[in-house]
């Protein structure tokens, strides 16, 4: 079994994905004809965003909708960045919000959190020393 992608539920994906361009600088790979799903270019693990009406065509039961004036779902996504002061501060441009500045932990990372427009909880972290 391989890990292949996360992929989140949101109400406009073309919108997210230009949202993580903006804050993380991470390119679009794949933005499907309806525009109700794509994928952005992470690496060997696919990050992926559907629009609610393609997420609840896939299956009957119900989900909890992240939502940005509603308490973040608990999980995180996490991006490593050589800069993490930098990256934070780009992030808040494009329009995160701002959930912790970056602090150097005891294990010597550097992390920040900030939360995406569509609700999803970030760290932003320096490579494990």
């Amino acid at each position: 079994m391989e890990y292949l992608k996360t992929i989140i539920y949101v109400d406009d994906v073309e919108e997210t994905l230009d949202f993580y361009y903006q804050a993380f600088g991470i390119v679009a790979l794949v933005l499907d004809e309806s525009g109700q799903y794509g994928e952005l270019d992470t690496g060997a693990v696919k990050l992926g965003f559907a629009a609610h009406p393609l997420a609840q065509s896939h299956f009957k039961q119900s989900y909890i909708r992240a939502q940005p004036k509603q308490p973040a779902l608990g999980f995180e996504i996490v991006f490593q960045s050589d800069n993490v002061i930098a990256a934070y501060d780009k992030a808040i441009q494009a329009g995160a919000e701002p959930l912790a500045p970056p602090v150097e932990k005891p294990w010597g990372q550097t992390v920040a959190y900030v939360r995406s427009i569509e609700g999803t909880l970030i760290a932003l972290s320096s490579d494990a020393e």
